[in-house]
């Protein structure tokens, strides 16, 4: 209430934020550091439109 009352508006804020985090995060970490479902962070994470395939390549080979 109180940020509202200075013309914050908390919902626009977090999901703001959420949306960054998800440009520069992978599904599964996003999930960790938010406290939220993977499903959400995937869902987040597609909203950013950021494709992980070559992070998760290059986490596979040696």
């Amino acid at each position: 209430m109180k940020l509202r009352r200075h013309g914050i508006a908390p919902l626009a804020s977090r999901n703001s934020a959420r949306l960054a985090l998800a440009t520069d995060l992978p599904a599964s970490v996003l999930a960790d550091f938010t406290g939220t479902s993977i499903s959400n962070s995937t869902r987040w994470t597609g909203y950013a439109k950021r494709d992980w395939l070559d992070y998760i390549a290059s986490r596979v080979d040696p």
